[in-house]
């Protein structure tokens, strides 16, 4: 199956987008998801890989929809940061990572990213 690092590597260098390596264990990746880039980041940290995404700036989505959310995706969950920005995450355990694990979860993150946005100003 090969290292962790190396399945990773290997699944974002076949994705369409701009994806980059930004330093030993940590990847960057931007794609399309309700009409602008989402800024993915991925890293590797405490037996865990972690991916994280700012979805809207501040008061953009309700927050008891985020709650809502929260409740029903699997995987990831939304986030608020003191300014009010709303951010995506989640995490899976390193040792369960794998081409179509890696899929999964990242495909979930952006799916749901882009769900979230396309509500903005409904």
């Amino acid at each position: 199956m090969g290292s962790p690092s190396g399945v990773i590597d290997g699944y974002l260098e076949g994705l369409d987008g701009d994806v980059r390596r930004v330093a030993e264990g940590e990847w960057g990746l931007s794609v399309d998801a309700g009409g602008w880039p989402l800024h993915v980041g991925v890293a590797i940290r405490d037996g865990l890989l972690r991916a994280q995404a700012q979805v809207a700036d501040p008061g953009a989505l309700d927050p008891s929809d985020l709650l809502r959310w929260n409740r029903q995706v699997p995987l990831v969950a939304f986030g608020l940061t003191r300014s009010g920005e709303v951010w995506l995450g989640g995490a899976l355990p390193l040792n369960a990572v794998d081409a179509q694990t890696l899929d999964r979860f990242l495909g979930l993150l952006v799916r749901v990213a882009h769900e979230a946005r396309e509500g903005i100003g409904s």
